[in-house]
């Protein structure tokens, strides 16, 4: 595979955050180029290099925060943070534009997903731009997987409760 999905260093010398300021929960590094590519115009001077982290936590408004309390929201960036929202369209891979409905609805019509495969099949081209495209910097594969198992088993409880019969009252 290319190395598009490869982890990008954080940034300049600088203490890293432990805990998001909003959830305080832990966060992961995130490099000074993934931030820079997808804030806002209007809002990228506040960032000016700082090492960051992403905030995973579905709940928390925060997307991005520093040690010295830096903290930028969902509506500071470009794009919608996949992991942080509750409705369509929710992106897994920013590359290759797969979100999660449109998973769940190949499995439906099909009774499986290649959404991994020609992801995979893209990253070995090397066009993918996880670090810059995707808001925690990171290679989506894992996130593409997960919803692909997610959307067999939604499919598979569906077809179970049809083929049972039904109880009498």
């Amino acid at each position: 595979m290319s190395d598009c999905c490869r982890h990008l260093p954080p940034g300049p010398e600088q203490k890293q955050p432990e805990r998001c300021h909003s959830c305080n929960q832990p966060g992961k590094p995130v490099a000074r180029e993934t931030v820079e590519a997808l804030i806002k115009p209007e809002f990228r001077d506040r960032v000016n290099g700082r090492a960051s982290a992403f905030c995973e936590t579905p709940t928390c408004p925060v997307v991005y925060y520093a040690a010295d309390g830096l903290q930028v929201l969902k509506p500071q960036l470009r794009v919608r943070v996949g992991v942080k929202e509750t409705e369509d369209p929710i992106t897994l891979c920013y590359c290759f534009n797969v979100t999660e409905r449109m998973i769940r609805e190949e499995v439906e019509q099909t009774g499986r997903s290649t959404a991994s495969a020609r992801v995979r099949a893209e990253v070995k081209a090397g066009n993918c731009r996880c670090e810059v495209e995707n808001p925690s910097g990171r290679c989506c594969l894992g996130d593409v997987v997960a919803a692909e198992k997610r959307a067999a088993r939604g499919s598979a409880e569906s077809r179970f409760n049809l083929d049972r019969p039904s109880l009498p009252p």
